[in-house]
């Protein structure tokens, strides 16, 4: 009994010390594996667009036209360049994310812009999804997405619209009040397609996944005010 006593203090105690690095900065990152394993259907809609494809983009001979206006060289390989690196993967150098010396095994699923690049790091959310979906297939009981708010998870414009503005808006004498070096040299200057609207970019077919209904777990506010319409408009998952 003493043995379990200690045990139960023990992991009490880490909770609360894990509790307090999250409190000071973003939770873990997981990767896509995990999210596929309930999101298959996303996931594969994912690997086709311009965020699941971010590093062929950064290889040598790709985007030559993009490289060269940029003032790049489109010979060069920046796979491993840390300065580009950072918007073409999930979670660059932060606790569970992408880094240059990962093994390839768990790098494949950090490549990329990701799913928790939009909605958050998953390493705490990720367990109430799993104990939500159980609940409502027991009961048909919903779970607030207050729950998942408070622990992290990305829900609404302004969150999303950040996130993106991290790579889209970082470049010299950016509009955008965060933007920091390393720069990207991809700037409006150099081609008016840089120019980033969040509204437009949230409804493009060639960068994001497709939609697909979600079961009805989780409701309540928040949400983007993009959900209903998407939702409205989404097909059904695929069965494998």
């Amino acid at each position: 009994m003493n043995q379990i006593i200690r045990y139960t203090f023990f992991y009490a105690l880490l909770a609360i010390a894990m509790g307090t690095v999250w409190a000071q900065g973003e939770p873990p990152y997981d990767g896509l594996k995990k999210c596929k394993s309930c999101h298959e259907s996303q996931y594969d809609s994912w690997l086709e667009t311009d965020h699941g494809q971010a590093m062929k983009s950064l290889e040598p001979g790709e985007e030559v036209e993009a490289k060269e206006k940029a003032g790049l060289d489109p010979d060069e390989d920046y796979t491993e360049d840390p300065e580009c690196v950072g918007c073409h993967v999930t979670g660059f150098r932060k606790d569970g994310g992408y880094e240059i010396d990962l093994s390839n095994r768990l790098k494949k699923y950090l490549q990329g812009v990701g799913c928790e690049s939009c909605h958050g790091p998953g390493s705490r959310y990720k367990h109430n999804h799993k104990d939500a979906a159980k609940k409502f297939e027991e009961s048909q009981e919903t779970t607030s997405r207050q729950e998942l708010a408070a622990i992290g998870q990305v829900f609404t414009d302004k969150e999303f619209e950040e996130r993106c503005n991290a790579c889209h808006l970082n470049y010299e004498g950016s509009p955008w009040p965060h933007a920091k070096e390393p720069y990207t040299p991809f700037t409006p200057e150099v081609d008016p397609k840089y120019e980033f609207n969040f509204e437009e970019a949230v409804h493009n077919d060639e960068a994001m996944h497709k939609h697909y209904k979600l079961e009805g777990v989780f409701s309540g506010d928040p949400v983007a005010s993009f959900h209903e319409e998407f939702q409205k408009h989404a097909a059904p998952p695929q069965k494998k």
